[in-house]
């Protein structure tokens, strides 16, 4: 096999062909090995190039890696885009429900307003009243004598009154205290009213951080549930509402008792107990609004509850029942405002009489 034509090429000046260098490195060792050409160039069928000669390289690769991370920014970016509108969304509608609120609140305030003027009775018009489908005020009013006054219950607790204890105890019944538990809440009750330290038979006095105030009356409803023997009441839901220490008179108002509390009265029951109750709030059954029938007289009340004017039962029950004026009692006003889809609830008791209603208490629900 003949060699390739090779023609000797003056070198370059300064530069430095390292052996096997060029596009075709084993060509170029084996010349390099046969012949002393360091530093030459050499033709192959007439094609001349330099042994240090280079080809650009691809460069693909890290292309591809600058793309990925172009992504990767664009979605993080997206995703820090979508997270700050979503907060500023619910920044508004937080604002919006703020707003709401306020509003009702100030409903809430206007009906208990209204329902304070000494004019104002359940039938008053203006007790509700709605600017547009959900937004108004609507206002519930309900005589306070409906509830038990634990300051009458237990009033000389020296020396309890036997009628009114049978009363409170059948009233425990319908909660659902056995007999144990109402003897155990009636004599720490009355251990938490009277002075000294003898305790009653199930009773309990000062005991460490248990200290009764001997005061001989309540100052709260709140105050039952400091009281030992009070939990199988105070744990179930609504109890607050049957108690108070604002009613005047005291006895139980006929024109605004639940049903909880008329069923406790002595020769009542249940049956009658409804009836009355039938009869009371008329056609949409519930107390405090306007189409409540009111009561003429103690006498009409007692029909509706098949007690015989002036017989025995009725003598009886009479001690422990009063038939109050709405314009002039204390009464309870719930009133609840409304704007959006946000309610407020404002709970006054407040004594009507005269020009100048006097609030006892006030609450926000």
């Amino acid at each position: 096999m003949s060699r390739p034509s090779v023609r000797p090429a003056a070198p370059v000046p300064g530069a430095k062909y390292p052996p096997g260098n060029g596009p075709f490195p084993a060509l170029g060792r084996a010349c390099h090995s046969a012949w002393p050409w360091n530093g030459f160039e050499f033709r192959i069928s007439n094609f001349e190039f330099p042994l240090n000669q280079r080809f650009p390289r691809h460069r693909t690769h890290s292309q591809g890696s600058v793309l990925i991370l172009a992504l990767w920014a664009l979605l993080l970016l997206s995703a820090a885009i979508l997270t700050w509108v979503k907060f500023i969304d619910q920044n508004i509608a937080g604002s919006g429900e703020r707003n709401n609120g306020l509003e009702a609140k100030a409903l809430a305030h206007s009906g208990v307003m209204v329902a304070l003027n000494p004019q104002v009775t359940q039938q008053t018009p203006l007790l509700s009243q709605w600017l547009s489908p959900t937004r108004g005020y609507k206002v519930q009013i309900t005589g306070e004598g409906g509830r038990l006054n634990l300051n009458w219950l237990f009033q000389a607790p020296q020396n309890p009154d036997a009628g009114r204890m049978a009363l409170f105890h059948r009233y425990l019944q319908r909660r659902g205290l056995d007999i144990q538990q109402q003897e155990r809440l009636t004599d720490c009750i009355l251990d938490w009213l009277t002075p000294g330290n003898i305790p009653r038979i199930n009773g309990a006095k000062a005991d460490g951080a248990y200290q009764p105030p001997g005061r001989g009356f309540f100052i709260s409803v709140d105050e039952l549930a400091m009281i030992k023997g009070s939990p199988p009441l105070v744990s179930q839901p609504g109890w607050q509402d049957d108690f108070t220490i604002y009613s005047d008179p005291p006895q139980i108002d006929l024109q605004s008792a639940p049903l909880r509390i008329l069923e406790c009265l002595p020769n009542v029951g249940e049956v009658n107990a409804m009836r009355l109750l039938k009869v009371r709030q008329g056609p949409d059954g519930v107390d405090g609004t306007a189409d409540d029938h009111i009561f003429s007289s103690v006498s009409e009340a007692f029909s509706y509850l098949n007690i015989v004017p002036n017989s025995p039962q009725a003598q009886l029950l009479a001690a422990f029942v009063t038939l109050n004026n709405p314009l002039n009692s204390i009464i309870r006003i719930k009133s609840t405002g409304q704007c959006g889809n946000v309610s407020r609830l404002s709970e006054v008791v407040a004594r009507k009489a005269g020009m100048q209603p006097i609030i006892l208490s006030w609450k926000e629900l």
